[in-house]
């Protein structure tokens, strides 16, 4: 059975209180919809540890640099509906702007220290959005767990801080990156590869793979990034945003493996940025 549809706060605050008199525990899955098998995963584990789970599609214009690259973000409501059905969600929550930036809005949250590199070094302000929206969503859905992919992983970090500083009572979920059978890392934006295009995005995930072994063997980053850049770039890769090893807690730059450090990349395909991490 496709779970119910709302649109409005109203409504969503109305059916959270029923659940919170019948003491049930609720877990949220935000996403921009677009859903593919690693969202399904979240919804999967959301409804293995809670008593109701509510997934929220909702693509934040605020974490978008680039007005065309708003429009172009695939839309698909209906298809995400309908591969929710297998996960067993009870709501799936699509407000419209208005209800999440209400006229007159005027607040942005902004999470220093995490938000600098990385994805936040080329895309000034999405981590505002990032971290202004997804409180918003906390509280409307009045969630007690929030799951999240690691494969946005500075995002799951940067989620971490700003409901621990605001002292929001939910406990934030990280849950592995799912990957397609050659390797590359599920995203929504994948869909806006061409046949061509994606045959060639799995280097990316494959390169890094190389790299870890070589850092678990000793080497250094200094060592293996000139030579782990060309490589991505022969794959048909036009640019390299960023390629780097930072420690998985605070993000801080290492050059060699140590306990906790995770291996960051993000690079241009066929003009659509794609990034991945993987633990060292």
């Amino acid at each position: 059975m496709i779970a119910p549809i709302e649109r409005t706060l109203a409504g969503l605050r109305a059916q959270t209180a029923i659940w919170r008199k019948a003491g049930d525990t609720i877990g949220v899955v935000p996403t921009m919809g677009a859903l593919h098998q690693g969202h399904l995963s979240l919804a999967r584990a959301a409804r293995a540890a809670c008593d109701r789970v509510i997934v929220t599609i909702f693509v934040n214009p605020k974490q978008f640099n680039n007005p065309s690259d708003l429009d172009s973000y695939p839309r698909t409501e209906q298809d995400d509906a309908r591969k929710l059905e297998s996960t067993g969600v009870d709501l799936i929550y699509v407000p419209s702007p208005d209800q999440i930036y209400p006229e007159g809005f005027a607040t942005t949250v902004t999470v220093a220290g995490l938000t600098d590199m990385l994805c936040g070094a080329t895309r000034p302000r999405h981590f505002d959005g990032v971290a202004t929206v997804v409180p918003k969503l906390f509280l409307q859905t009045s969630a007690d767990f929030a799951f999240f992919g690691e494969k946005d992983y500075q995002q799951l970090q940067v989620v971490r801080r700003m409901a621990t500083d605001l002292d929001i009572p939910v406990t934030v979920v990280g849950c592995p990156t799912i990957r397609e059978e050659d390797g590359l890392a599920m995203s929504s934006r994948n869909l806006l590869l061409s046949d061509r295009a994606r045959i060639k995005a799995p280097m990316l995930a494959e390169v890094m793979q190389d790299i870890r072994a070589q850092l678990l063997n000793g080497a250094t980053m200094a060592q293996i990034t000139p030579d782990a850049k060309a490589r991505i770039l022969t794959a048909g890769f036009t640019k390299i945003d960023y390629l780097e090893l930072r420690d998985g807690d605070d993000l801080s730059l290492l050059d060699q493996a140590k306990p906790g450090a995770r291996l960051f990349a993000a690079a241009w395909l066929a003009g659509v940025r794609l990034i991945d991490n993987i633990a060292v």
